[in-house]
């Protein structure tokens, strides 16, 4: 589990193709102190740290991995958004990340706003429902408030500091980012769907339509 607020960033020194998958090694810039096992969100992917020295380390990204990210594009010298995972007792600064991307994005437009810029992002619609206005985001594994959003879009305010301490300062229209939605709103859109789904079923009238309906008064007799 991780927090989405960056530790530092990374250059990738090495890549070992595999077939479909590969081996990463990663220079961060500060980071140290790595141990057998552990789990570093790249860019927002959770990957395990297999081998390492003092200040490099390297993780293998599966077929799966390089289909849902932007990993399989990174070439030798690309920079990498680097976080370790959360221990219990940590601050939350962020909002809960599980390193497990849910799509690819794409950056449509940057504009400024005073020292910030906002980035518009494009992603696949069907992660509509999990994007709300004022909620979180992690883009490249970047923690993010939610300006405004629509089916298939969101406007993002990033400052100074975390155009500074991440790589987020080098995106341009066209760019690819991983993309992971809020945990939370997931579990609730899945929890929900059954009911959702029985409400919205051909020849639902009535009482049935009604017990299936998602209310307020239906999330409080679930325990919402």
């Amino acid at each position: 589990m991780f927090t989405g607020l960056v530790e530092c960033t990374g250059t990738v020194t090495g890549l070992e193709p595999r077939g479909a998958q590969t081996r990463l090694r990663v220079a961060p810039a500060t980071m140290r102190d790595f141990v057998p096992g552990e789990s570093i969100a790249v860019s927002g992917a959770c990957l395990t740290v297999e081998t390492f020295g003092q200040d490099w380390f390297t993780a293998y990204a599966s077929a799966e991995t390089l289909r849902v990210t932007s990993l399989g594009a990174l070439r030798t010298g690309a920079q990498v958004n680097l976080e370790r995972a959360l221990a219990l007792g940590d601050r939350l600064g962020g909002h809960l990340v599980s390193g497990h991307v849910d799509c690819l994005a794409e950056v449509a437009a940057v504009r400024p706003a005073g020292e910030s810029r906002i980035y518009r992002i494009a992603f696949p619609a069907a992660f509509g429902p999990q994007v709300i206005a004022k909620g979180s985001v992690a883009l490249d594994g970047v923690s993010l408030t939610v300006n405004a959003c629509g089916g298939d879009w969101l406007e993002v305010n990033v400052i100074p500091e975390t155009q500074r301490v991440t790589t987020i300062a080098a995106w341009a229209p066209g760019r690819r980012v991983n993309m992971e939605t809020d945990l939370i709103g997931k579990y609730v859109q899945r929890m929900l769907g059954p009911w959702a789904a029985r409400a919205g079923a051909p020849g639902a009238t009535g009482a049935s339509a009604q017990e299936g309906a998602i209310t307020e008064d239906f999330l409080r007799r679930h325990g919402f």
